[in-house]
């Protein structure tokens, strides 16, 4: 893993993006504890079956204090650009549909930044909002973010 130099000086990460009429993402914060545990606890087999070898994550007995401790490391770590975890909301941000994550990965031999990319939606998260985030999520981090070279080792598990 690269440190914060894995990204180019000057480099502002989005603080909302608009995905459909009525969601968005928007980086996530620990005071989003609440409705990330319904979510992710809702969804956890699911999630252990995509994250769970790599990140030992989520773990079945993972507590609010545990949740809202990670969810606040990784608001820590977008403040520095060390990664980044984006929640994907409804409007009103009541409900935590899913996650976007954007992780360094070594510079390519160019010293160009890659990134290594997933996200998941809860599986009761409508058809079109799934379609609408996996067509989105490519072409977002083709035309804002600055990678040459990106992963989705996650993804179609």
């Amino acid at each position: 893993m690269t440190d914060h130099r894995w990204l180019p000086a000057g480099f502002v990460h989005p603080q909302r993006v608009e995905l459909t009429p009525t969601t968005h993402l928007r980086p996530i914060r620990a005071s989003d504890v609440d409705i990330d545990m319904v979510t992710v606890m809702a969804n956890r087999d699911m999630l252990w079956r995509m994250y769970g070898e790599a990140w030992g994550w989520p773990p079945a007995a993972m507590t609010h204090a545990q949740d809202e401790e990670d969810l606040a490391h990784h608001a820590a770590e977008m403040v520095d650009q060390l990664s980044f975890n984006y929640a994907v909301l409804d409007d009103d941000e009541t409900q935590l549909l899913g996650c976007v994550y954007i992780d360094p990965l070594d510079p390519t031999e160019s010293g160009e930044p890659a990134a290594e990319v997933s996200w998941w939606l809860g599986e009761e998260v409508a058809d079109e909002v799934r379609r609408a985030l996996d067509k989105f999520v490519p072409e977002w981090i083709g035309s804002t973010w600055p990678f040459r070279h990106v992963t989705t080792p996650f993804q179609g598990r």
